[in-house]
């Protein structure tokens, strides 16, 4: 299973004794409320149960990342599930977390990793239309938009405005140069 470094931190597998911090982040309705595929309330069980599905040998475009901070541990995830398009990268940091340019750091440190291990293309992702920092990190890294649809938001048991975004394996390693 891979782990990667990145300046301040390790993106790293999901372990079990991640159950409890998963739980206490994603309890929290201004976290999950900005995804599509976590209920609210979140419990002890919720972790536990996603947690078992994480396991050695899942294709790339199911890899997720705990992101692991020196002293802290546990502050959030990124990776990647299956879209009927393709691989989609998600991403969500505990609200302790916000604004400190970690997860700008990770899902570059995830994307870098994820075109270097596949033949893949492109990456969707998208956001809620009313998530603007989650949008700002992947205009930010080079996404752009695709267009708008909805997606229910389990945590509010609604569809909700999504807007859709990409980047290329073009795009992505041509924006260092």
């Amino acid at each position: 299973m891979t782990t990667l470094a990145t300046p301040r931190f390790l993106l790293r597998p999901p372990a079990t004794g991640d159950a409890e911090p998963i739980a206490r982040y994603l309890n929290d309705f201004a976290v999950a409320g900005n995804l599509a595929r976590v209920p609210f309330p979140y419990h002890l069980s919720d972790a536990r149960a996603w947690l078992r599905t994480r396991r050695p040998g899942l294709p790339l475009e199911e890899t997720n990342f705990a992101i692991e901070l020196p002293g802290t541990g546990f502050a959030g995830q990124v990776g990647f599930h299956r879209g009927s398009g393709g691989a989609v990268l998600g991403y969500w940091l505990g609200q302790p977390f916000w604004g400190q340019g970690i997860m700008t750091e990770a899902v570059i440190a995830s994307l870098d990793w994820f075109f270097r291990a596949s033949a893949a293309n492109e990456v969707l992702s998208g956001v809620f239309a009313f998530n603007q920092a989650s949008l700002a990190i992947q205009t930010k890294l080079g996404f752009t938009q695709t267009g708008r649809s909805t997606l229910l938001c389990l945590a509010r048991n609604a569809e909700v405005e999504h807007i859709d975004t990409i980047i290329t394996r073009a795009a992505w390693t041509g924006r260092l140069q």
